[in-house]
Protein backbone atom coordinates (compact mmCIF):
# COMPACT_ATOMS: atom_id res chain seq x y z
CA UNK A 1 0.00 0.00 0.00
CA UNK A 2 1.37 3.71 -0.89
CA UNK A 3 0.71 6.42 1.71
CA UNK A 4 0.08 8.70 -1.47
CA UNK A 5 -3.47 6.40 -2.06
CA UNK A 6 -4.50 6.24 1.47
CA UNK A 7 -7.17 9.47 2.86
CA UNK A 8 -4.50 12.08 4.34
CA UNK A 9 -5.11 12.35 8.39
CA UNK A 10 -2.85 13.72 10.99
CA UNK A 11 -2.90 13.42 14.53
CA UNK A 12 -1.77 16.23 16.60
CA UNK A 13 -1.18 15.77 20.56
CA UNK A 14 -0.64 18.73 22.48
CA UNK A 15 0.79 18.24 25.74
CA UNK A 16 1.50 20.30 28.93
CA UNK A 17 3.01 19.30 32.23
CA UNK A 18 4.60 20.78 34.70
CA UNK A 19 7.69 19.36 35.89
CA UNK A 20 9.48 20.14 39.63
CA UNK A 21 13.26 20.60 39.95
CA UNK A 22 14.94 18.52 37.55
CA UNK A 23 17.53 17.51 35.00
CA UNK A 24 15.46 15.47 32.50
CA UNK A 25 17.81 15.50 29.58
CA UNK A 26 21.56 17.02 30.05
CA UNK A 27 23.75 18.65 27.58
CA UNK A 28 27.38 17.81 26.72
CA UNK A 29 28.12 19.76 29.97
CA UNK A 30 25.84 17.74 32.20
CA UNK A 31 23.57 21.03 32.82
CA UNK A 32 19.36 20.64 31.47
CA UNK A 33 19.01 21.35 28.21
CA UNK A 34 17.80 24.44 27.04
CA UNK A 35 16.92 27.05 23.77
CA UNK A 36 16.00 30.43 23.15
CA UNK A 37 12.31 30.85 21.73
CA UNK A 38 10.68 34.51 21.59
CA UNK A 39 13.75 35.99 22.55
CA UNK A 40 13.78 34.38 26.52
CA UNK A 41 15.64 31.42 27.15
CA UNK A 42 14.00 28.38 28.58
CA UNK A 43 14.54 24.98 29.75
CA UNK A 44 14.00 22.39 27.00
CA UNK A 45 14.11 18.51 26.40
CA UNK A 46 15.00 16.81 22.96
CA UNK A 47 12.81 14.71 20.73
CA UNK A 48 15.39 12.48 20.61
CA UNK A 49 15.38 11.77 24.94
CA UNK A 50 11.52 11.38 24.55
CA UNK A 51 11.34 9.52 21.71
CA UNK A 52 13.30 7.07 23.76
CA UNK A 53 11.12 7.36 26.57
CA UNK A 54 8.21 6.83 24.02
CA UNK A 55 9.49 3.50 22.93
CA UNK A 56 10.24 2.08 26.28
CA UNK A 57 6.75 3.19 27.70
CA UNK A 58 5.35 0.90 24.47
CA UNK A 59 6.40 -2.42 27.24
CA UNK A 60 4.58 -0.55 30.14
CA UNK A 61 1.34 -0.87 28.00
CA UNK A 62 1.48 -4.51 27.63
CA UNK A 63 2.65 -4.32 24.04
CA UNK A 64 4.64 -7.73 23.44
CA UNK A 65 8.33 -7.53 22.00
CA UNK A 66 7.35 -9.28 19.06
CA UNK A 67 5.50 -6.45 18.43
CA UNK A 68 7.96 -4.24 18.78
CA UNK A 69 11.97 -3.58 17.89
CA UNK A 70 15.22 -3.21 18.88
CA UNK A 71 17.75 -0.74 17.88
CA UNK A 72 21.07 -1.68 18.15
CA UNK A 73 24.82 -1.93 16.59
CA UNK A 74 24.84 -6.01 17.55
CA UNK A 75 22.73 -7.45 15.09
CA UNK A 76 24.98 -10.20 14.04
CA UNK A 77 25.00 -10.89 17.83
CA UNK A 78 21.61 -11.00 18.18
CA UNK A 79 20.82 -13.12 14.69
CA UNK A 80 23.52 -15.55 15.96
CA UNK A 81 21.78 -16.01 19.38
CA UNK A 82 18.52 -17.27 17.82
CA UNK A 83 20.22 -19.37 14.95
CA UNK A 84 21.67 -21.10 18.19
CA UNK A 85 18.58 -21.20 20.02
CA UNK A 86 16.57 -22.26 16.69
CA UNK A 87 19.07 -25.01 15.42
CA UNK A 88 21.40 -26.36 18.71
CA UNK A 89 24.29 -25.13 16.83
CA UNK A 90 27.38 -24.27 18.80
CA UNK A 91 28.20 -20.02 19.37
CA UNK A 92 31.16 -20.28 16.23
CA UNK A 93 29.12 -21.72 13.30
CA UNK A 94 25.99 -19.84 14.75
CA UNK A 95 27.78 -16.79 14.15
CA UNK A 96 29.10 -17.68 10.97
CA UNK A 97 25.41 -18.14 9.34
CA UNK A 98 24.12 -15.14 10.89
CA UNK A 99 27.59 -13.03 9.61
CA UNK A 100 26.45 -14.91 5.80
CA UNK A 101 22.72 -14.08 6.33
CA UNK A 102 23.47 -10.41 6.42
CA UNK A 103 26.43 -9.58 4.36
CA UNK A 104 24.25 -9.20 1.41
CA UNK A 105 22.81 -6.03 3.05
CA UNK A 106 26.05 -5.01 2.92
CA UNK A 107 26.62 -4.62 6.50
CA UNK A 108 29.69 -6.35 7.88
CA UNK A 109 30.13 -8.39 10.65
CA UNK A 110 33.18 -10.60 12.43
CA UNK A 111 32.51 -14.64 12.70
CA UNK A 112 33.50 -13.78 16.15
CA UNK A 113 30.58 -13.11 18.63
CA UNK A 114 31.08 -9.35 20.15
CA UNK A 115 32.01 -7.72 17.10
CA UNK A 116 30.18 -4.55 16.13
CA UNK A 117 28.79 -3.22 13.59
CA UNK A 118 29.27 0.53 12.24
CA UNK A 119 25.79 1.75 12.79
CA UNK A 120 22.89 0.94 14.50
CA UNK A 121 20.19 -0.59 13.01
CA UNK A 122 16.91 -0.62 13.62
CA UNK A 123 14.72 -3.95 13.32
CA UNK A 124 11.78 -6.12 14.57
CA UNK A 125 11.81 -9.01 17.41
CA UNK A 126 9.85 -10.52 14.44
CA UNK A 127 11.75 -9.67 11.59
CA UNK A 128 15.23 -11.01 13.49
CA UNK A 129 12.87 -14.54 13.37
CA UNK A 130 12.17 -13.64 9.67
CA UNK A 131 16.25 -14.21 8.88
CA UNK A 132 16.57 -17.50 11.10
CA UNK A 133 13.82 -18.62 8.87
CA UNK A 134 16.28 -17.96 5.73
CA UNK A 135 18.55 -21.11 7.31
CA UNK A 136 17.23 -22.82 10.24
CA UNK A 137 16.10 -25.63 7.81
CA UNK A 138 19.65 -26.08 6.35
CA UNK A 139 21.20 -25.04 9.29
CA UNK A 140 23.78 -28.43 9.42
CA UNK A 141 23.97 -28.21 5.56
CA UNK A 142 24.89 -24.81 5.64
CA UNK A 143 27.54 -24.83 7.80
CA UNK A 144 29.39 -27.24 5.64
CA UNK A 145 30.01 -25.22 2.78
CA UNK A 146 32.80 -23.12 2.36
CA UNK A 147 32.85 -19.15 2.79
CA UNK A 148 32.20 -18.43 -0.85
CA UNK A 149 29.15 -21.55 -1.74
CA UNK A 150 27.54 -20.54 2.04
CA UNK A 151 27.57 -16.58 0.23
CA UNK A 152 25.93 -18.15 -2.86
CA UNK A 153 23.47 -20.10 -0.84
CA UNK A 154 21.86 -16.98 0.93
CA UNK A 155 19.68 -15.36 -1.48
CA UNK A 156 20.24 -11.17 -1.04
CA UNK A 157 16.31 -10.51 -2.06
CA UNK A 158 15.23 -13.09 0.66
CA UNK A 159 17.24 -11.02 3.14
CA UNK A 160 15.68 -7.41 2.32
CA UNK A 161 12.22 -9.17 2.41
CA UNK A 162 12.70 -10.30 5.81
CA UNK A 163 13.77 -6.75 6.85
CA UNK A 164 11.20 -4.67 4.82
CA UNK A 165 8.50 -6.83 5.87
CA UNK A 166 6.10 -7.20 9.21
CA UNK A 167 7.43 -4.05 10.52
CA UNK A 168 6.94 -3.74 14.46
CA UNK A 169 4.66 -0.43 15.75
CA UNK A 170 8.10 1.38 16.93
CA UNK A 171 9.92 0.53 13.76
CA UNK A 172 6.62 1.53 11.89
CA UNK A 173 6.09 4.76 13.75
CA UNK A 174 9.91 5.99 14.03
CA UNK A 175 11.31 5.23 10.78
CA UNK A 176 14.38 3.43 10.11
CA UNK A 177 17.70 4.97 7.78
CA UNK A 178 20.73 3.31 7.06
CA UNK A 179 22.59 5.59 4.60
CA UNK A 180 24.61 2.70 3.28
CA UNK A 181 22.63 -0.11 3.21
CA UNK A 182 19.88 0.65 -0.18
CA UNK A 183 16.31 -0.74 0.25
CA UNK A 184 15.33 -0.99 3.38
CA UNK A 185 14.64 2.12 4.51
CA UNK A 186 11.37 3.04 5.90
CA UNK A 187 9.62 6.30 6.21
CA UNK A 188 8.85 7.58 10.06
CA UNK A 189 4.90 8.09 10.27
CA UNK A 190 5.65 10.06 13.89
CA UNK A 191 7.26 13.80 14.66
CA UNK A 192 8.05 14.94 17.93
CA UNK A 193 9.52 18.68 18.77
CA UNK A 194 11.52 19.51 21.22
CA UNK A 195 10.05 19.71 24.49
CA UNK A 196 10.20 23.81 25.65
CA UNK A 197 8.93 25.68 28.36
CA UNK A 198 6.03 27.95 28.01
CA UNK A 199 7.57 30.63 29.89
CA UNK A 200 11.34 31.88 30.49
CA UNK A 201 13.27 29.93 33.30
CA UNK A 202 16.86 30.03 35.06
CA UNK A 203 19.36 27.19 35.49
CA UNK A 204 20.14 26.37 38.89
CA UNK A 205 22.63 24.14 40.53
CA UNK A 206 22.22 21.69 43.37
CA UNK A 207 25.93 21.63 45.53
CA UNK A 208 25.36 18.75 47.81
CA UNK A 209 27.72 16.22 49.71
CA UNK A 210 27.79 12.85 50.37
CA UNK A 211 28.81 11.25 54.15
CA UNK A 212 31.68 8.52 54.56
CA UNK A 213 30.06 5.98 56.71
CA UNK A 214 32.95 4.92 58.41
CA UNK A 215 34.73 8.31 58.92
CA UNK A 216 35.15 8.39 62.92
CA UNK A 217 33.59 11.49 64.92
CA UNK A 218 36.80 13.32 64.36
CA UNK A 219 37.14 13.42 61.09
CA UNK A 220 36.66 16.68 58.86
CA UNK A 221 34.83 17.19 55.62
CA UNK A 222 32.39 14.72 52.93
CA UNK A 223 33.33 11.41 51.26
CA UNK A 224 32.42 13.56 47.99
CA UNK A 225 30.80 16.54 46.74
CA UNK A 226 29.21 17.48 43.93
CA UNK A 227 27.19 20.09 41.54
CA UNK A 228 24.08 19.24 39.40
CA UNK A 229 21.95 21.72 37.45
CA UNK A 230 18.67 21.50 37.35
CA UNK A 231 15.39 23.58 36.36
CA UNK A 232 11.62 23.38 36.37
CA UNK A 233 8.88 24.29 34.11
CA UNK A 234 5.87 23.65 32.14
CA UNK A 235 6.66 22.20 28.90
CA UNK A 236 4.65 22.40 25.92
CA UNK A 237 5.24 18.93 24.12
CA UNK A 238 3.91 18.07 20.71
CA UNK A 239 4.05 15.14 18.56
CA UNK A 240 1.91 14.14 15.33
CA UNK A 241 1.30 10.71 13.74
CA UNK A 242 0.71 10.84 9.89
CA UNK A 243 -2.05 7.81 9.71
CA UNK A 244 -1.55 7.07 5.92
CA UNK A 245 2.06 6.88 6.20
CA UNK A 246 1.86 4.58 9.29
CA UNK A 247 -1.03 2.29 7.31
CA UNK A 248 1.46 2.14 3.99
CA UNK A 249 4.53 1.00 7.05
CA UNK A 250 1.93 -1.42 8.35
CA UNK A 251 0.26 -2.56 5.17
CA UNK A 252 -3.04 -2.75 7.47
CA UNK A 253 -5.18 0.17 8.57
CA UNK A 254 -6.62 -1.39 11.64
CA UNK A 255 -3.10 -2.12 13.19
CA UNK A 256 -2.27 1.15 12.26
CA UNK A 257 -4.92 2.54 14.18
CA UNK A 258 -3.91 0.50 17.00
CA UNK A 259 -0.08 1.72 16.81
CA UNK A 260 -1.19 5.53 16.60
CA UNK A 261 -3.49 5.38 19.84
CA UNK A 262 -0.35 3.20 21.16
CA UNK A 263 1.76 5.86 20.04
CA UNK A 264 -0.14 8.78 21.59
CA UNK A 265 -0.82 6.87 24.88
CA UNK A 266 2.89 6.03 25.43
CA UNK A 267 4.06 9.42 24.62
CA UNK A 268 1.80 11.13 27.05
CA UNK A 269 2.51 8.43 29.88
CA UNK A 270 6.21 9.02 28.80
CA UNK A 271 9.30 10.83 30.78
CA UNK A 272 12.85 10.94 30.06
CA UNK A 273 14.83 9.27 33.52
CA UNK A 274 17.64 11.81 32.98
CA UNK A 275 18.83 12.03 36.77
CA UNK A 276 15.67 10.53 38.01
CA UNK A 277 16.65 8.90 41.06
CA UNK A 278 17.88 12.51 42.37
CA UNK A 279 15.03 14.76 41.73
CA UNK A 280 12.03 11.95 41.47
CA UNK A 281 10.78 14.38 38.29
CA UNK A 282 8.24 12.07 37.53
CA UNK A 283 4.39 14.13 36.94
CA UNK A 284 1.28 13.40 34.97
CA UNK A 285 0.41 15.98 32.32
CA UNK A 286 -2.26 18.81 32.58
CA UNK A 287 -3.20 19.06 29.57
CA UNK A 288 -3.87 16.37 26.41
CA UNK A 289 -5.32 17.77 23.69
CA UNK A 290 -5.45 15.77 20.50
CA UNK A 291 -6.42 17.11 16.98
CA UNK A 292 -7.39 14.88 13.91
CA UNK A 293 -6.65 16.82 10.84
CA UNK A 294 -6.84 15.34 7.04
CA UNK A 295 -4.60 18.98 5.68
CA UNK A 296 -1.28 19.04 7.46
CA UNK A 297 0.25 18.60 11.26
CA UNK A 298 0.12 21.42 13.25
CA UNK A 299 2.07 22.50 16.66
CA UNK A 300 0.61 24.82 18.30
CA UNK A 301 4.36 26.06 19.89
CA UNK A 302 3.54 29.53 18.23
CA UNK A 303 0.92 30.10 21.47
CA UNK A 304 4.28 30.32 23.40
CA UNK A 305 6.30 32.38 21.19
CA UNK A 306 5.71 35.42 23.81
CA UNK A 307 6.34 33.46 26.85
CA UNK A 308 3.59 33.15 29.58
CA UNK A 309 3.53 34.84 32.39
CA UNK A 310 2.60 33.33 35.68
CA UNK A 311 0.00 35.43 37.98
CA UNK A 312 -1.34 35.27 41.23
CA UNK A 313 -1.36 31.63 42.88
CA UNK A 314 -1.76 29.99 39.33
CA UNK A 315 1.21 29.13 38.14
CA UNK A 316 2.10 28.90 34.86
CA UNK A 317 -0.30 25.93 33.83
CA UNK A 318 -3.44 27.17 34.06
CA UNK A 319 -2.41 30.36 31.56
CA UNK A 320 -0.31 28.26 29.38
CA UNK A 321 -3.61 26.08 28.60
CA UNK A 322 -5.73 29.38 28.08
CA UNK A 323 -2.53 30.67 25.79
CA UNK A 324 -2.89 27.31 23.93
CA UNK A 325 -6.88 27.07 23.44
CA UNK A 326 -6.41 30.56 21.70
CA UNK A 327 -3.79 29.54 19.59
CA UNK A 328 -6.19 26.68 18.37
CA UNK A 329 -9.11 28.74 18.14
CA UNK A 330 -7.60 31.86 16.23
CA UNK A 331 -5.29 29.40 13.85
CA UNK A 332 -9.09 27.36 12.53
CA UNK A 333 -10.85 30.59 12.00
CA UNK A 334 -7.39 32.73 10.27
CA UNK A 335 -6.65 29.87 7.72
CA UNK A 336 -10.10 28.66 7.46
CA UNK A 337 -9.15 25.05 8.00
CA UNK A 338 -10.88 23.88 11.61
CA UNK A 339 -9.37 20.25 12.79
CA UNK A 340 -11.52 17.69 11.73
CA UNK A 341 -12.42 16.10 15.14
CA UNK A 342 -10.83 17.67 18.55
CA UNK A 343 -10.51 15.97 22.19
CA UNK A 344 -8.47 16.69 25.30
CA UNK A 345 -8.65 15.75 28.83
CA UNK A 346 -7.55 18.17 31.92
CA UNK A 347 -8.69 18.88 35.47
CA UNK A 348 -8.79 22.91 34.69
CA UNK A 349 -12.02 25.03 36.20
CA UNK A 350 -13.24 28.25 35.11
CA UNK A 351 -12.41 30.44 32.51
CA UNK A 352 -9.45 28.21 31.62
CA UNK A 353 -12.14 25.14 31.17
CA UNK A 354 -14.35 27.21 29.16
CA UNK A 355 -11.57 28.11 26.59
CA UNK A 356 -10.22 24.80 26.35
CA UNK A 357 -13.87 23.81 25.36
CA UNK A 358 -14.44 25.93 23.11
CA UNK A 359 -11.09 24.76 21.50
CA UNK A 360 -10.91 21.07 21.58
CA UNK A 361 -14.69 20.01 23.18
CA UNK A 362 -16.13 19.19 26.51
CA UNK A 363 -13.33 17.34 29.06
CA UNK A 364 -12.94 13.53 28.99
CA UNK A 365 -11.01 11.44 31.29
CA UNK A 366 -7.72 9.96 29.19
CA UNK A 367 -9.41 6.36 28.74
CA UNK A 368 -12.75 8.14 26.96
CA UNK A 369 -10.27 10.11 24.91
CA UNK A 370 -8.58 7.57 23.68
CA UNK A 371 -11.56 5.34 22.99
CA UNK A 372 -13.53 8.45 21.08
CA UNK A 373 -10.11 8.73 19.19
CA UNK A 374 -10.12 4.93 18.28
CA UNK A 375 -13.86 5.74 17.16
CA UNK A 376 -12.52 8.98 15.01
CA UNK A 377 -9.73 6.98 13.34
CA UNK A 378 -12.35 3.88 12.52
CA UNK A 379 -15.03 5.65 10.83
Amino acid sequence: MSASTTRRRFIDIHILQTVPPSNLNRDDAGAPKECTYGGVRRPRASSQAWKRATRLAFAALGIGEDQLGTRTKQIADHLAERIAVRTGLEPEPAARLAAAVIAPLGIKASKNKGEETAYLLFYGHRQIEQLVDLVAARASELTGLSDKKLAEEIAGDEVRTALTTGHPIDVALFGRMVANVSGIDVHAACQVAHAIATHGAELEFDYYTAVDDRQGPDSKGAGMIGRIGFNSATFYRYGAVSLHQLEANLSDPAAAVDAAVAFVSAFVRSMPTGYGNSFAHRTMPQLVALSVRDDQPVNLVTAFEKPVTAYGATGYAAPSATALATEQTTLAQQWGAPAAWTGATHAFTDTTSKALEDAFGPARTFPELLDALTAELTR
